[in-house]
C-alpha cells in the first residue's frame, strides 16, 4: 500500500474512534492557552489544568502577568516542573506581548516565535486552536506515534513537522494532534503499547515489523 493511502486510512479511523478533539489545556482566551502551553513543557496536560485554575483567577490579564514578582510567580507554577525558567520567560512573555503587539497574542509564527519561551510547538498550539490556523503540532506523542506508523524516522520536532504538512491534508493538521494524543494515551502507550487491540495495527509499521519478528522466531 502506498504510503499516501496508508495515511488516508489511518486519519480516518482516527476520525472514527476519536472524533473531533479539543484542545487538552483549559484556556478562555489567546494569552490563556499560550501561558498554559509554556508551562505544559515537561510536565502533563492534567497538572498544567491544576495549575491554571488557580493561576488564572490571580493573575487575569497580560498586564498582570508582566509585572509579576518573579519569585511569587515561581511559587504559583512550582508543580509544573523548571518553574524558574517557566516564571521568567512568561513575565518576558508578556512584558513584550504589551510592548511590541499592543497587548494582543498575534497569530503570525514568526512573530509568536520571536516571545520568549515560545517555540513552534506552542506558536502551533495557539494558531491551531485560538485562530483555526492549519497548523501541525509536534509534541512527545505526535513525535512517537507517527514514527511508529511510519509516517517519518526523523526525531527532530521541526523536520517531523515539515515531513507532516507534506504528508497530511491540510485539514487534518489540527485534529491529527489531539486524536494521535487520545491513541497515546489510551493504546499506543509509550512503554507498554497495546498493539493486539489497536485499530491502527495493520497499517503499523512498528506492528507489522514486530510482528513479522514473531513470526520468524
Amino acid at each position: 500500500m502506498e504510503l499516501k493511502e496508508r495515511v488516508l486510512k489511518v486519519l480516518d479511523l482516527l476520525e472514527e474512534h476519536y472524533g473531533p478533539t479539543k484542545c487538552y489545556l483549559n484556556h478562555e482566551n489567546a494569552w490563556q492557552l499560550l501561558i498554559a502551553t509554556i508551562l505544559s513543557a515537561q510536565c502533563t496536560d492534567d497538572r498544567v489544568n491544576m495549575v491554571t485554575k488557580d493561576l488564572f483567577k490571580k493573575y487575569t490579564s497580560i498586564k498582570d502577568f508582566a509585572e509579576a514578582s518573579q519569585s511569587e510567580l515561581e511559587k504559583d507554577i512550582h508543580s509544573t516542573g523548571f518553574f524558574r525558567n517557566k516564571a521568567a520567560n512568561i513575565i518576558a512573555c508578556c512584558q513584550m506581548l504589551l510592548t511590541e503587539y499592543g497587548g494582543e497574542v498575534p497569530s503570525d509564527i514568526d512573530k509568536l516565535t520571536k516571545l520568549p519561551g515560545v517555540g513552534r510547538k506552542t506558536a502551533n498550539v495557539v494558531r491551531g486552536n485560538v485562530y483555526g490556523i492549519p497548523s501541525v503540532v509536534v509534541d512527545t506523542h505526535v513525535r512517537r506515534v507517527s514514527n511508529m506508523l511510519g509516517f517519518t524516522d526523523s526525531q527532530d520536532p521541526v523536520k517531523i513537522e515539515f515531513e507532516l504538512m507534506e504528508l497530511l491534508p491540510e485539514k487534518n493538521w489540527i485534529a491529527y494532534n489531539t486524536q494521535i494524543i487520545a491513541h497515546g494515551r489510551k493504546v499506543c502507550i509509550a512503554r507498554r503499547p497495546q498493539c493486539e487491540v489497536c485499530f491502527l495495527a495493520d497499517l503499523c509499521d512498528y506492528r507489522q515489523k514486530t510482528k513479522s519478528g514473531e513470526e520468524n522466531k
